[in-house]
């Protein structure tokens, strides 16, 4: 049976996660691809109605496209429905109009401004106070700290950087914060601040991965906001062995893990089939809301000009196979198609003959820019079910540990797309 959109948001977190990775299981050849590695759509043959919608997609539209749940799903869902129909196949293509914390999935074509944020100081203060805070990050602060629960309860600040989460915490709520962070010079910055603020903020230098579950304890709030991959699941597991009451947390970078392969954190998710590796785990952060038009070009074209050289360095190589080249800066893709490929041929060590036609292969790379994109944007079709399936995961392990949980946004996407937010509490 096919379940609505409103009867998939009445099930318990448990069910929820057992639905998405059906789906997400019967969906991988449309989401697990490696488009960088494909010369041709790699689904093209089971999916002929959705291949030949993307590439009816015109080049100029696929961004507006990509941008947005709903763009995507009135672009590909038809298609898709059609090759399923076809097939004798029954997916619950519902649960793609919802966003990562299971709700129907908003348009937010325009970022918020500064001043639809939440007032959390007064405007005398404020200024002085988001000193050397960008605007963007200054408002995913705001929006979290107004999230919380006001209370006496002391908070424990994981990953703090230069606190300046807890520090808002400290002032605009006037409880004690204390703020984890590694780097010393961080902790250095932060005290200094607290100081010249007189606020009841202090600073442990430690590494979260050391076994900090001696900073937790029962009547406390841990939060995180944007702590990555295995930062935040590490809080997660410390805190309630800890039985701290309450936790905040808005997880970011799935993918930073130690392990191979994501290892999984309740019962549900580790009953799954789904082997998740890294590149997986970035699916869901593969959206970009803040970029303009000159970055946008230039990721275009280092993705074409990759492309073009990864060709020429199969034909070189006589190995059909990927070859990653390493990071590159901006000012690298002023120069030439050719110079480009020196430099990547120079970091891999690969020798290049002297008579190259670079036109040819900057075409060839061209092409497959085309290609890449449209592998992509099918796959980010599932791009909020699989961070669903993986913030559930999260719900799940903590209600396993006796926490009551909700899962919320805690800001617009259009300030960051990492906007899910887990309360749990005792």
């Amino acid at each position: 049976m096919t379940l609505t959109s409103e009867q998939t948001s009445s099930l318990s977190a448990a069910q929820r996660l057992k639905q998405i990775d059906a789906m997400l299981t019967q969906s991988q050849p449309l989401w697990r691809s490696r488009s960088f590695e494909c010369e041709q759509l790699p689904w093209s043959d089971a999916f002929p109605n959705l291949a030949a919608t993307v590439w009816q997609l015109s080049d100029d539209s696929l961004e507006q496209i990509d941008a947005c749940q709903n763009n995507l799903n009135e672009a590909l869902l038809p298609a898709l429905a059609a090759d399923l129909d076809a097939q004798g196949l029954q997916w619950p293509l519902a649960l793609l109009s919802l966003s990562a914390i299971g709700e129907s999935a908003k348009n937010e074509a325009v970022p918020e401004s500064a001043s639809e944020s939440p007032m959390l100081l007064s405007l005398e203060d404020e200024p002085h106070f988001s000193a050397h805070i960008k605007g963007r990050k200054w408002q995913q602060i705001n929006a979290f700290v107004a999230k919380l629960p006001r209370d006496n309860t002391s908070v424990l600040e994981w990953c703090a950087g230069k606190g300046h989460l807890g520090r808002l915490i400290a002032k605009a709520h006037q409880r004690e914060v204390v703020s984890l962070e590694w780097q010393q010079s961080l902790c250095d910055a932060g005290e200094l601040f607290a100081a010249k603020w007189k606020l009841p903020q202090t600073f442990i230098c430690a590494d979260a991965f050391a076994g900090q579950s001696e900073q937790l304890h029962t009547e406390q709030l841990a939060v995180a906001l944007h702590a990555c991959g295995d930062l935040h699941v590490t809080l997660l597991k410390h805190a309630s062995h800890a039985g701290t009451k309450q936790l905040v947390i808005s997880p970011c970078c799935y993918h930073l893990i130690q392990a191979k392969h994501y290892l999984p954190l309740s019962s549900v998710a580790k009953a799954s089939a789904l082997i998740l590796s890294r590149a997986d785990l970035q699916l869901p952060l593969q959206q970009s809301v803040i970029a303009n038009d000159k970055h946008k070009a230039y990721r275009l074209q280092e993705m074409a000009w990759r492309l073009g050289f990864d060709a020429l360095q199969r034909k070189v190589r006589g190995c059909d196979e990927y070859l990653p080249v390493p990071a590159i800066k901006q000012s690298q893709l002023n120069a030439s198609f050719e110079d480009f490929c020196h430099w990547a041929a120079d970091a891999k060590g690969v020798s290049l003959p002297l008579n190259i036609d670079w036109q040819e292969y900057l075409l060839i790379g061209e092409q497959r820019q085309r290609l890449t994109r449209r592998i992509d944007l099918v796959a980010h079709l599932f791009r909020a079910l699989l961070e669903q399936w993986l913030l559930l995961d999260r719900v799940c392990f903590l209600e396993e540990q006796g926490y009551r949980v909700k899962l919320s946004e805690f800001c617009s996407n259009s300030i960051t797309p990492r906007n899910a937010l887990i309360h749990a509490f005792k």
